[in-house]
């Protein structure tokens, strides 16, 4: 029944289920191509110089995916809350709640993971084409459709998508039916205990990858500095609304400074909704710091070595790494249009007592930019720990090769990405008040 009852709610609610779909799909795909690139290389002699970096490229992949399915699940559950309030306060039991959060996610992996294995081989092709016309894989590499790779996309990509239910489905049975209709917005807790040991445990964990890499072998370095950025940024993302209200608060200052009515209610959602905020710079921060952990890595280790890529060699790196930060940009974009979402109340109050829609608007796009802001400063501060001790296992000194216009290009594509889903996500109500002649 319950099964039943989920099938029908994913089907008749299929716009409010699309993101997470899109996100397991996608996660599903990227884990099961890379597995089919890595076990098609593993199969020829002369690829065995490059399986390190697609190694690498394929855990990266993982990550990024596991990283934001969960992030995106838990966004979409905790958005429901009023919905989960109402069925309490109907008469359904917290247990049954969470059975039925369970059962929707069910449904959205299992579709998601068959599109994804659909997606995964023609990806997995289009990843070896790019890597015979970089020369990273002359001869090509041998794309053959095995179940191995399958069987881990759909179990990582199930096993994830339940977790994550699972987790919000906790947090959301425990608000009452009547808390959530509350006037105020404002967050009572901060940072959860739960949420804070992780974050702490994670940091500590990144801390000591990062001691590590100059103490390993020059070929494990590269792999422990991945690692290292991988356990910060999970730090980083579960302690981040401390960080979010403290540099929203002064970033947000700035913009009410240049612009008085749209800066002031921005600052004021992002210190009023810190965790919230951290849900849309999360993708922004993995953004930078994955990408440029890796990219950055390899030209030091390419500047060590004295090799200069030139022509299609050069985009050897990018194109590894390309179709995860492409992932996460469309996180980006989903995070912060589910984000401005939910606030259409509030906007359509604001719009009620007279802020024009041109306000509206403004506001939005200062907010975007302050969390894109955030998350691009902490990733960069991320990236930068670990190429710095990179660069000092690998020359002793604290340096690291770096590329400004490609950062600058991610920085642009994450701005870009989140004002395009804010605006989009805001247009309806921004432009209609909340009583209809």
């Amino acid at each position: 029944m319950t099964l039943v009852l989920a099938w029908n709610n994913v089907r008749t609610n299929r716009m409010g289920f699309a993101a997470s779909f899109a996100a397991v799909v996608l996660a599903v795909m990227l884990i099961g191509g890379s597995g089919l690139v890595v076990a098609g290389a593993g199969a020829r002699d002369d690829l065995n110089g490059v399986m390190g970096l697609l190694v690498l490229s394929a855990v990266v992949s993982g990550f990024v995916s596991i990283f934001v399915v969960a992030g995106t699940l838990s966004l979409h559950v905790l958005r429901q809350r009023r919905t989960w309030a109402l069925l309490r306060s109907v008469g359904m039991r917290p247990r049954q709640v969470s059975r039925l959060i369970t059962a929707e996610a069910l449904v959205v992996a299992v579709l998601a993971g068959v599109a994804g294995c659909v997606l995964a081989v023609p990806y997995a092709a289009l990843m070896a084409a790019f890597m015979r016309m970089t020369g990273l894989a002359p001869g090509g590499v041998p794309v053959e459709v095995t179940t191995g790779p399958f069987v881990v996309a759909l179990v990582v990509g199930l096993a994830v998508t339940l977790l994550a239910a699972r987790v919000a489905a906790r947090k959301a049975v425990r608000v009452g039916p009547l808390e959530v209709l509350r006037d105020s917005a404002a967050q009572r807790r901060l940072l959860p205990w739960s949420r804070a040991v992780v974050g702490a445990a994670a940091l500590a964990g990144g801390g000591v990858l990062l001691w590590l890499v100059p103490q390993v072998t020059s070929k494990n370095a590269p792999p422990t500095a991945l690692g290292a950025t991988m356990a910060l940024c999970v730090g980083a993302s579960a302690l981040g609304p401390v960080a979010v209200r403290g540099m929203g608060w002064l970033l947000g200052a700035l913009a009410a400074r240049l612009d008085p009515g749209a800066g002031m209610l921005a600052r004021s959602s992002l210190v009023a909704q810190p965790r919230r905020a951290m849900a849309a710079a999360s993708p922004v921060m993995l953004t930078v710091a994955l990408a440029c952990t890796f990219l950055f890595a390899v030209a030091t280790t390419d500047a060590v070595a004295g090799v200069t890529r030139t022509g299609p060699s050069a985009w050897a790196a990018p194109v590894l790494v390309g179709s995860a930060v492409a992932y996460t940009v469309i996180s980006v974009l989903n995070a912060t249009a589910m984000t401005m979402a939910e606030r259409t109340e509030e906007i359509r109050l604001l719009r009620t007592v007279g802020t024009k829609p041109r306000q509206l608007a403004r506001a939005v796009c200062w907010e975007t930019l302050i969390v894109t802001c955030i998350g691009t400063l902490l990733g960069t501060g991320i990236a930068a720990a670990s190429l710095t001790m990179l660069g000092k296992a690998a020359t002793g000194e604290p340096w690291f090769a770096y590329s400004l216009p490609q950062y600058a290009g991610l920085v642009l594509v994450c701005a870009v990405s989140g004002l395009v889903g804010g605006l989009a996500a805001t247009r309806r109500v921004r432009r209609r008040a909340l009583l209809s002649d």
